[in-house]
């Protein structure tokens, strides 16, 4: 028995509904993550089989969702992409269930470099997207937090899009989320969507989660989604959890608690178009002035 349940399904759609190129149903997985990654992988396939079962198009999972979060864990979990046991268990599940799956992150070994990634795979199980986290999480609060994941890990040096059924989708991972620019040049380049594996912690995520959230679908006018795993107060590092759903109007429709769960809702593209018409930001920016490229 999955120790997530569907806890929030959007039901203007019947299920398995495709709105053709206007809207698909995604499924945010917010898992508990443990020591034992044949588990915690087993434990994925289960959720995306089920968010299945609940009418999911995309089912997204949660940062290092095979791996405890730790700089200590990383080089022991890593493992190769697409051919270690995650990326062939991930493949499998797309395949099976017929969904596209955002692979929230695995620790990945890339020669004599670890980075933290996320893979896409498509419904007949086709790795169709790879992105690094682009800034990698260095920080010190004082009496709160010190973390460096660039002990360990190296920084990706791409920003990521796939598509899905004609629509365009932005890949960012946990800090990520914090640098507007990246968002900005996925929006530019057509996505309405962007989707955020992430880990904040407990001081960051009460603060910041949300916040940066709709700050990023306010700016950019498009849907965001965070996805994080599940809080385990025995855990090192003990994630916020919160995994949320932001519209382009900057409005939280839906969202978890702390504890396991899984989100369910229709994401429908068409208040992109609303919201971009209605408040034309990027006909009124001063490119003369000001502009953000990307450079590769």
């Amino acid at each position: 028995m999955s120790d997530t349940s569907i806890d929030a399904v959007h039901p203007r759609f019947a299920k398995n509904t495709m709105f053709y190129n206007k809207g698909f149903r995604i499924a945010l997985v917010q898992m508990t993550v443990g020591m034992d990654k044949s588990k915690n992988v087993a434990q994925a396939v289960k959720e995306i089989h089920k968010a299945k079962e609940g009418g999911a198009h995309i089912v997204a999972l949660p940062e290092c969702f095979n791996s405890p979060y730790g700089t200590k864990y990383f080089n022991e979990y890593a493992e190769e992409v697409p051919c270690g046991e995650t990326s062939l268990a991930l493949s499998k599940a797309a395949a099976e269930a017929q969904v596209f799956v955002v692979g929230g992150t695995v620790p990945e070994r890339f020669g004599n470099k670890l980075y933290n990634t996320c893979t896409v795979w498509d419904n007949k199980g086709t790795l169709i997207a790879q992105h690094r986290k682009v800034h990698l999480f260095d920080i010190d609060i004082p009496n709160k937090i010190t973390f460096k994941e660039s002990e360990v890990l190296s920084p990706g040096d791409k920003l990521t899009v796939f598509e899905f059924n004609g629509a365009k989708i932005g890949l960012g991972i946990c800090y990520d989320l914090r640098f507007a620019e990246m968002a900005h040049i996925m929006a530019k380049e057509g996505c309405g969507l962007l989707i955020y594996p992430g880990a904040f912690n407990m001081t960051t995520g009460p603060k910041h989660w949300e916040l940066l959230g709709r700050g990023r679908a306010t700016d950019q006018q498009l849907w965001v989604a965070l996805v994080s795993p599940a809080r385990d107060t025995t855990a090192g590092y003990v994630a916020w959890g919160h995994s949320t759903l932001v519209d382009p109007w900057g409005e939280v429709v839906a969202k978890l608690d702390e504890k396991p769960g899984t989100l369910i809702y229709d994401i429908d593209l068409s208040i992109v178009e609303e919201v971009r018409s209605s408040i034309p930001i990027r006909l009124q920016r001063r490119t003369d002035i000001y502009d953000t490229v990307r450079k590769n």
